[in-house]
């Protein structure tokens, strides 16, 4: 499937995220002024090395800094034109934005149905919806439907990292924040998970904030992308534009127009980027 047909007509903003500024331990200050929008119906990615702070931007929007020991000291928080940012995580969920976690967080000791019934839990459903629910979700993840009765601990990486979406999904959400689908997943199943998104995106309107350090995968399912480096935006731009730019292609991807660059040639670019002189 060509990830950029039959995508899902894109809106005005939906989730904005103003200025926002992060400290940890009341010293340690890790966003520096992030701002950013996805609008309605739209997959944005957001980009970046290790460390660069994609992690703690997708936590900052869902709330889930206190647990952490970090806190917003500056900016804001909005969804659908509201102020979220002093809301609970519970409380975003109900509002429709869920995150799921780098890592693929799943009760091991569940099976993976139970798992996605866990999802859930924010909505009242009756024993029919929620059977309904699972269908939908089977659906789309027709492999967690053959191992919806083995222990999740039990299950590959990529089973794992569908069952962890799978379970945001019975949330019936209208935002994901999707943080690093792909880390340690080959990259047949990194595909698989990417058109599974692609495809609630363009059939369920789910809009997407993808954390991510697949640079080339996610531009190719991504309508706009932001990259951060030390916790600043440094560039953004439709996906389209940011896979050809040269500095992007030079130092994320290794090539340039001159072809693939050595080890050696990325990390002196590391050091002369553009866009921070």
């Amino acid at each position: 499937m060509n990830a950029e047909a039959g995508r899902a007509a894109v809106g005005e903003p939906y989730l904005v995220v103003n200025n926002v500024e992060v400290i940890y331990d009341h010293v340690i200050l890790v966003l520096k002024g992030v701002s950013l929008e996805v609008p309605r119906g739209g997959v944005v990615a957001l980009l970046g090395a290790n460390g660069a702070g994609k992690s703690t931007t997708l936590k900052a929007i869902s709330n889930l800094l206190r647990a952490e020991r970090g806190e917003v000291t500056k900016g804001s928080v909005s969804f659908k034109g509201e102020r979220v940012d002093a809301l609970s995580p519970n409380e975003l969920v109900r509002r429709g934005v869920i995150q799921v976690m780098e890592g693929r967080h799943c009760f091991e000791h569940l099976t993976i149905e139970e798992n996605l019934l866990t999802g859930a839990y924010t909505r009242k459903l009756s024993r029919a919806q929620l059977a309904q629910a699972l269908e939908r979700v089977y659906h789309y993840f027709p492999r967690l439907k053959e191992r919806r009765k083995s222990q999740a601990g039990y299950t590959s990486g990529g089973e794992q990292q569908m069952c962890a979406i799978g379970r945001a999904l019975m949330a019936a959400p209208e935002m994901i924040l999707l943080d690093e689908p792909s880390m340690g997943l080959a990259p047949q199943v990194v595909e698989e998970i990417f058109e599974i998104v692609h495809e609630l995106n363009a059939k369920e309107n789910v809009s997407f904030l993808l954390a991510e350090q697949n640079t080339m995968v996610a531009l190719r399912y991504a309508n706009f992308g932001y990259i951060l480096e030390n916790g600043r935006v440094v560039m953004e731009g439709e996906a389209r534009e940011l896979r050809e730019n040269e500095d992007v292609k030079e130092f994320y991807l290794g090539l340039s127009s001159q072809g693939r660059k050595s080890f050696r040639e990325v990390k002196h670019y590391r050091r002369r980027k553009r866009w921070l002189s």
